[in-house]
């Protein structure tokens, strides 16, 4: 980026620090608050333990923080942080890189008040997240997006979940009911035999189906010149989007905030309702284990 700076990267593991760091001609550190004093901005992408403590760090200093997600361990951190972030005028940023896919982006102006939701994020299995459970590390994806869709409060979550292969829950499924009337159907698997990811959503205008992977979208709508098609009286468009670098994007929105002043595309507000959103169904997927149990 032309018009940024990469000063320094941390890394616990020194060689791994030092072998990106001259990849890209910057300083290797190993302890994160060397830092101090040498940047204006922060990316944070450490295990989910860790985001609370390293991210309050350089907020209390005034550096401005992109935080991968989930946003923190604890809805308590979350709270904190954008606090901080607000007591020392710092722009706070959460990593939901989905926002950026090109195919998301094109649903603006096309989603409108969707009645209900499915979506299914489906992965191999990979020695990676393991820290978290499958509704922190994938599902929370999909809470974020669906979140931004319906801009409304959740009712009530009824979800199931178990371990099979981690020792915290790699298989989940959470129905969400929001106060609009919205329903959503929301499926995340680490231990799939595919990789899938895909959303759909029906409302009173039109079916939208959006596959995150192959970015592309379908949009189905009541079409009365169409009475022969695949399917008579629905007019079928496809879109397909060139593939981009979500990550870059992600990074250039966080320096065109921090440059300019400006609220970021994912506030930590928002980052903090997904995280809310997760820890519920976690929590409800603890309960019925526990009742199960006995």
């Amino acid at each position: 980026m032309t018009d940024v700076d990469l000063v320094g990267v941390v890394d616990t593991n020194i060689e791994q620090a030092q072998e990106v760091a001259q990849s890209v001609n910057a300083q290797a550190y190993t302890d994160y608050q060397e830092l101090q004093g040498k940047v204006d901005a922060v990316s944070v992408v450490v295990p989910t333990a860790f985001h609370y403590p390293i991210s309050q760090f350089f907020l209390t200093h005034g550096v401005d923080v992109l935080i991968e997600k989930p946003m923190t361990a604890e809805l308590n951190e979350a709270n904190a942080l954008i606090q901080l972030a607000e007591k020392h005028n710092c722009i706070l940023q959460v990593g939901h890189l989905e926002r950026f896919n090109p195919a998301v982006l094109a649903l603006e102006g096309i989603v409108n008040q969707p009645l209900f939701i499915e979506s299914h994020r489906l992965s191999l299995f990979k020695e990676r997240g393991l820290d978290v459970s499958v509704v922190l590390d994938l599902m929370i994806h999909d809470i974020d997006i669906i979140l931004n869709f319906v801009q409304s409060p959740v009712k009530s979550i009824h979800a199931a979940g178990i371990p099979v292969i981690s020792g915290n829950v790699d298989i989940a499924n959470a129905r969400l009911d929001f106060n609009n009337g919205c329903v959503a159907n929301v499926t995340a698997s680490r231990i799939s035999m595919k990789t899938e990811r895909k959303i759909r959503l029906f409302q009173k205008d039109a079916y939208i189906s959006v596959d995150f992977a192959k970015h592309e979208i379908t949009i189905v709508r009541p079409d009365g010149q169409a009475p022969h098609g695949v399917i008579p009286g629905m007019a079928i468009e496809q879109k397909a989007f060139a593939k981009a670098d979500a990550l870059d994007d992600e990074l250039k929105s966080f320096v065109h905030a921090v440059t300019h002043r400006e609220a970021p595309e994912v506030t930590g507000q928002m980052g903090r309702n997904a995280l809310q959103i997760a820890l519920d169904i976690m929590d409800q997927i603890q309960r019925s284990k526990e009742r199960l149990l006995h």
